[in-house]
C-alpha cells in the first residue's frame, strides 16, 4: 500500500477525500501527518494530539463493493484490527467502546472516523481515519484519556506501529468484508465494553438511566435494555455511556 507523509494538514481524512476526488482511480494508500490541525472524531467532535508523539493517519481502501446496510462491518473490523495489533504489544485490558473507540484500562487511547464513498449505490471506497495516543503523556484536564506509553512506560516506535496497523487493517477488511455480519459481530462482542453489564447512560437532555447493553444491531445501532424492561436502539450521539 502506497504511503504519503505530510508534516501538517487540516485533516488526514479531508486530505484523502480531496485526493480521491482528483484521482478516483488511485490505488490503496494511507496518509500520515505529524500535526493535524482540524482533526474530527465521530459527529464532528474534535481530535487533537501533540506533534510528533502520536499516530494520526487515514487509510483509503478501494473495491469494497459493500451494500449500504453493511457499512458497520467496516467499523467493527477496523476496531477489532486495532485491538489485535495492540494486544501484540501487551497493552492492558483492551476494549471497544461502542461504536469504535478503543479503551485500555478504561482510558480512551484511540478514536476512529470512517467516511464511506458510495459508488453505484454501494460502498465502493472507504476513508478510515485513526488517531492513536502513543507517546504523549500529558492530557491536561482530559481525565479519561491515556496513551500506550502512559499505560506501559514503554516508548514506541511510531513508524513500526504505523506499518503494523495499516497492514492489519487492510488485510482484515479484504479478508472479512464478505463474512456475515453475525460472524463479524461475534468477534466484535468479545471486545465490547460493558456488554451485558448494568451501566449508566446519559441522554442529550441530561437525563440518566441505568441499562444493560444487549447487542449491536446489524446497522451498528446500540441496543440497550432499561430497568423498566424496555429495549431500545440508539444511533451515535443519541445516548452516551458513562464510565
Amino acid at each position: 500500500m502506497r504511503s504519503i507523509k505530510v508534516l501538517a494538514t487540516d485533516s488526514t481524512n479531508l486530505f484523502l477525500r480531496e485526493l480521491f476526488r482528483d484521482q478516483p482511480d488511485i490505488e490503496n494508500c494511507y496518509v500520515v501527518t505529524e500535526e493535524q490541525t482540524k482533526g474530527k472524531g465521530q459527529m464532528g467532535a474534535s481530535w487533537t494530539a501533540k506533534k510528533g508523539e502520536n499516530l494520526t493517519f487515514s487509510i483509503l481502501l478501494n473495491d469494497l463493493h459493500l451494500k449500504i446496510e453493511e457499512q458497520f462491518k467496516l467499523s467493527a473490523i477496523v476496531a477489532c484490527s486495532i485491538v489485535e495489533v495492540l494486544k501484540k504489544h501487551q497493552i492492558p485490558k483492551l476494549k471497544i467502546k461502542w461504536p469504535n473507540d478503543i479503551l485500555a484500562e478504561n482510558f480512551k487511547i484511540c478514536g476512529i472516523l470512517i467516511e464511506n464513498i458510495l459508488i453505484n449505490g454501494r460502498v465502493g471506497s472507504s476513508i478510515i481515519g485513526i488517531g492513536l495516543n502513543v507517546n504523549q503523556t500529558d492530557y491536561g484536564n482530559l481525565a479519561q484519556a491515556s496513551s500506550l506509553k502512559k499505560l506501559t512506560g514503554v516508548h514506541f516506535d511510531l513508524e513500526y506501529l504505523l506499518k503494523q496497523l495499516t497492514t492489519t487493517v487492510e488485510k482484515n477488511i479484504y479478508d472479512k468484508k464478505d463474512w456475515s455480519i453475525e460472524a463479524i459481530l461475534a468477534e466484535y462482542y468479545t471486545h465490547l465494553f460493558r456488554l451485558e453489564k448494568a451501566s449508566t447512560f446519559e441522554f442529550p437532555d441530561g437525563r440518566r438511566k441505568t441499562g444493560i447493553i444487549k447487542k449491536v444491531s446489524k446497522q451498528g445501532r446500540l441496543v440497550v435494555l432499561f430497568e423498566d424492561q424496555v429495549e431500545l436502539e440508539f444511533d451515535i450521539k443519541e445516548i452516551k455511556l458513562l464510565y
